[in-house]
C-alpha cells in the first residue's frame, strides 16, 4: 500500500505534472471537503512564473466544474435537507438565495461558506449554467487576486 501512494504522489510531484495536480486539488477543495488549492496554485507558479495565466485557468476550471460537482450534490439532496427546513437561519438564507438567484454563486469563492452556497444552489433548482458561470467568474476573481497578492508578497 505503501508503495503505491509514493508512486501516486510521484506522479502528481510539482511542477512535472503540476497542472494535471493543480486541477485535482482545485476540484476537490470545491466540494465539501476542507482543503484549500491556493498554495498548490501559488507553489506552481513560484516554479514555474511562466504558467501564471496557464495555472490560474486550470484552477479554476478545475475549481469550477468542484462547484458544479457540489451544485449536482445539493439538487439530489432534498430529502436530506427537508429536515432542516423549518429554522429560522435556514428559512433566511433560503429567501436570500432565491431573491439573489444563480448570482449568488459569485460568492463562491468565499471559505467556509462558498461550496455549500453552490451546494444549496443545486438544491434550489437555481439554473445550473448560470450558476456555473457565476461560479466561474468569482473563482477566477479569487485566484488572480490571491495569487498576485502572494507573487507581490513573495517576490522571487
Amino acid at each position: 500500500m505503501e508503495a503505491w501512494i509514493h508512486q501516486l504522489l510521484a506522479l502528481l510531484a510539482l511542477p512535472e505534472y503540476g497542472l494535471s495536480t493543480l486541477f485535482l486539488i482545485a476540484f476537490v477543495s470545491a466540494t465539501l471537503l476542507p482543503m484549500g488549492s491556493e498554495p498548490a496554485l501559488f507553489g506552481l507558479i513560484k516554479l514555474n512564473p511562466e504558467l501564471f495565466w496557464p495555472a490560474v485557468l486550470v484552477a479554476t476550471a478545475g475549481n469550477t466544474l468542484g462547484g458544479a460537482a457540489s451544485w449536482g450534490m445539493g439538487y439530489a439532496s432534498h430529502q436530506l435537507v427537508d429536515k432542516y427546513r423549518h429554522s429560522n437561519t435556514h428559512l433566511r438564507a433560503l429567501d436570500w438565495l432565491e431573491r439573489i438567484g444563480p448570482k449568488a454563486c459569485l460568492l463562491s469563492w468565499l471559505p467556509v461558506i462558498g461550496d455549500p452556497l453552490c451546494a444549496v444552489a443545486g438544491w434550489l433548482r437555481q439554473p445550473f449554467w448560470a450558476c456555473l458561470l457565476y461560479m466561474a467568474i468569482g473563482k477566477l476573481a479569487r485566484y488572480v487576486t490571491m495569487t498576485a497578492a502572494l507573487l507581490w508578497i513573495f517576490p522571487s
